[in-house]
């Protein structure tokens, strides 16, 4: 099974290649640094043992971002490199970590490629986020010594049921992992029925309950609102995917017969969709404003499309009431945790199996929603926007919500610490 799953990895390779260059087309992130996918890299090697880590795209950067930013203070001489896949998360990760981290594109799972990988960086340990499962990279890691773990560790039931199908190669490859940090019991559980070894698996919790929205953010986000907003009723839509745009669309003109004032910001989830999200509103025979074009909202501008990245978190903290995205389609829902650290109430849809018991949880705290439909997508938010009490009484229970979860960015740094001073024991000479 290994055999054939690289070998049509190997087939595909020119496909891959192409598939780059047409969503390049969108984004033009994607047609650079093609090379470094492929392990061939322009930059110098590495001279010295490094920490790689690898965060997928978005999301699972801002989850590492706690855990990389404290690691940078307790062990300034360790050097990182960061992986990932996409070109938003690239971005985001040069926006928050600038210069203290060197930037790759994780390389296509090909032995010969991962090989040149971990030749050229030369990590000494290697921490993954959530759920990427690659098993060249794994075996060759193992095979080189090099300690792997995997931090805030997730598993859906739909991503265990597609591993499922490789179970033969996905278990050799999760018994090369020396710690699985996962963030819940079922999680734990999952990765135990896909093969993983029982005593490497730990409960910690969820880092996103730590991703603080500290005052620097809260004074910036009522900048924005200052600024660009006023005092219009905001409800911000975060992270959508295709086909959720128009069922917001729906629920904005019910909203707006109680709500007239009400402005929707409009977050796409990839920002080359920006263009395609614009022409749909305006067909709808909505005015529309982006971000980009960086003036005041006039009060007769109905919808605001954020077109860039690394910004979602800000305009949480300038709106009042939040939907987050990938839950009105059958995507699996994004994080509603961010709503909530930025002080609103958050709504989501039927589809919230990425975050199901978080989901399930919010909405027995009463700190958020979940609907059934646009119909009642538009209920609920015009509800949050006509009663202020209401809105801060779910906000405050969101609140403490959190609170009451945190303590996993402790708990991962304490269980990381070990592996960090035996991988990289000159910081012992260092504090």
């Amino acid at each position: 099974m290994k055999q054939l799953y690289t070998l049509l990895f190997m087939i595909l390779a020119p496909l891959l290649w192409v598939r780059l260059q047409l969503k390049g087309r969108k984004l033009q992130g994607y047609r650079e640094h093609i090379g470094e996918r492929f392990g061939l890299y322009l930059d110098a090697p590495a001279t010295v043992s490094t920490l790689w880590i690898h965060a997928v795209s978005v999301g699972e950067c801002e989850a590492a971002f706690p855990l990389v930013k404290r690691l940078l203070i307790t062990h300034p001489g360790v050097p990182i490199v960061m992986t990932m896949a996409t070109p938003t998360g690239r971005q985001r990760v040069t926006s928050v970590l600038g210069s203290h981290v060197r930037l790759v594109y994780l390389p296509y799972d090909i032995p010969m490629v991962v090989e040149r990988f971990l030749h050229h960086y030369r990590p000494a340990l290697g921490w993954v986020m959530e759920t990427e499962i690659w098993p060249n990279l794994f075996d060759a890691c193992q095979r080189q010594g090099i300690p792997l773990l995997i931090l805030n560790g997730r598993l859906s039931e739909k991503s265990a049921l597609g591993y499922e199908r490789l179970r033969s190669v996905i278990s050799k490859s999760l018994q090369s992992v020396n710690l699985i940090l996962a963030q819940t019991a079922l999680d734990a559980e999952r990765y135990g029925r896909l093969g993983a070894i029982p005593v490497t698996v730990k409960v910690m919790g969820n880092i996103k309950f730590d991703n603080d929205f500290d005052e620097e953010m809260v004074f910036k986000s009522q900048q924005l609102r200052s600024q660009f907003i006023g005092d219009r009723p905001v409800w911000i839509v975060g992270s959508s995917h295709f086909g959720e745009e128009e069922l917001c669309l729906d629920a904005f003109q019910y909203l707006r017969l109680r709500v007239p004032d009400a402005l929707l910001i409009l977050v796409p989830r990839h920002p080359e969709r920006s263009g395609e999200v614009r022409k749909l509103c305006e067909a709808r025979g909505f005015e529309v404003m982006t971000r980009s074009a960086q003036q005041n909202i006039p009060l007769t501008t109905p919808i605001f499309i954020i077109d860039g990245v690394g910004e979602l978190r800000l305009f949480y903290g300038a709106a009042d009431v939040a939907t987050v995205g990938g839950s009105l389609v059958p995507h699996g829902g994004q994080n509603p945790l961010e709503p909530l650290a930025a002080g609103i109430p958050v709504t989501f849809g039927p589809y919230m199996m990425n975050f199901k018991d978080i989901a399930q949880q919010i909405v027995i705290e009463g700190a958020g929603r979940q609907v059934k439909n646009w119909e009642d997508l538009g209920r609920v938010v015009a509800d949050f926007l006509e009663h202020p009490l209401t809105r801060a009484d779910a906000a405050l229970k969101g609140s403490h919500y959190l609170m009451a979860n945190r303590g996993s960015l402790d708990r991962l740094q304490e269980a990381v610490n070990p592996w960090l001073e035996r991988c990289f024991p000159v910081e012992k000479t260092l504090h």
